[in-house]
């Protein structure tokens, strides 16, 4: 696949030689003709191919050989990448990333960002920990479930906690990127399809799900905009607020940027479906970060969606991207699929939307029908 793309690269590269040779002159004369130029680089890009990748979580007690033979079966099926949960190891990223790449899978560093569970540092300090709209820190006093354990995007010591651990994943030779999750704040709405589980109705934002309100948010809140958030009336309709939070984490991501940039990998991160969507359930605006790709979660099961929906939140994240020089892979969550066939689908779905890549969640639940699906369907889309 890689000596087939690059042959065709190769046959090209004339004709864009020719025509970058073409509009530079061209500029001597004419500015106007400069904004040809990303015009003719977006043509360049169409030739780049469709991608397939996996979440994966490791486990430090399986040996090199094991994981060989893991990654071997990826690679066979059509996998091109592995997103891999090392939970923050540097030393375990630095192992295995060579184990992979030499079966010719690229390799991303997974990292839970604002939300860490079992964090033996944070735990340290429960003063790091975001503090819901009722007074309850997320210290001890969990939503939802009992991982979810998140530091504060504003704090100065938390904030830079996280950012250390993106840097000490950067550090590792022969990775992509270092790639957020959890790069949020908790779903002040759970996807509908989850609401049953939590024997929930979330009709408004309810005060015990709605972050952060710690003394370093309401001050730095209070030194921009000179109010409170408590006093206000309905902290829903103040946009103010809203999006001091979602600048916040914005502020995470450009900073992790530029650490990951200084030894030359890219930053990517898995988010809610499409912008707008992110914006209202868990206050991420990713369209307006600075970073490499993005890997959309449009887990359709859990917001009761057919899989056509698949190819409708791709298209609105690609819209919301246009211009940014942003990537966008569908990620797509196995279990609900029935069939064999519905995940071609959503593989289809995802590509003819305007997807660079599709990544299935996750490894373990990729069985060998699926994995003869996606060989197949990658062949077919040559």
């Amino acid at each position: 696949m890689v000596k087939l793309f690059q042959t065709k690269k190769d046959m090209q590269l004339p004709k864009i030689l020719i025509l970058a040779l073409t509009l530079t002159m061209l500029s001597c004369g004419s500015k106007n003709k400069k904004k040809e130029i990303p015009e003719l680089e977006a043509t360049a890009k169409t030739d780049i191919p469709f991608k397939y990748g996996v979440w994966i979580t490791a486990d430090a007690t399986r040996d090199n050989a094991d994981y060989a033979t893991e990654f071997e079966k990826y690679k066979s099926a059509g996998i091109d990448e592995i997103l891999i949960n090392t939970n923050t190891s540097p030393e375990l990223l630095q192992r295995l990333t060579p184990v992979a790449k030499e079966k010719g899978l690229k390799v991303h560093a997974w990292i839970m960002a604002m939300n860490r569970p079992g964090d033996s540092i944070a735990l340290q300090h429960p003063e790091w920990y975001i503090v819901s709209r009722d007074g309850k820190s997320c210290f001890d006093n969990r939503p939802y479930v009992d991982y979810y354990q998140w530091l504060c995007p504003t704090r100065t010591a938390s904030r830079n906690h996280v950012l250390g651990l993106v840097e000490g994943l950067a550090k590792v030779e022969g990775i992509e990127s270092v790639h957020l999750d959890y790069i949020r704040f908790p779903d002040i709405f759970l996807p509908i399809g989850l609401l049953p589980k939590y024997n929930l109705k979330q009709d408004t934002e309810m005060a015990e799900y709605d972050f952060c309100y710690c003394d370093a948010c309401i001050s730095a809140f209070e030194k921009i905009h000179h109010k409170n958030p408590l006093e206000s009336k309905n902290t829903a309709i103040d946009m103010e607020w809203k999006n001091f939070r979602l600048n916040a984490i914005k502020a995470i991501v450009d900073d992790a940027y530029e650490i990951v940039h200084k030894y030359n990998k890219n930053l990517t991160a898995a988010v809610f479906p499409y912008p707008e969507m992110a914006d209202h359930m868990v206050r991420q605006r990713w369209d307006k970060w600075n970073i490499d790709e993005v890997y959309p979660m449009i887990y359709h099961g859990f917001y009761n969606e057919e899989i056509d929906w698949i190819g409708y939140a791709t298209k609105q994240g690609v819209t919301d991207l246009k211009g940014k020089n942003v990537g966008l892979n569908t990620g797509v969550y196995l279990p609900p699929f029935k069939s064999a066939a519905e995940l071609k689908e959503a593989i289809i779905q995802a590509k003819d939307n305007g997807a660079k890549g599709v990544t299935f969640f996750d490894g373990p639940a990729l069985t060998a029908e699926y994995l003869k699906t996606i060989k197949e369907t990658k062949a077919s889309l040559k």
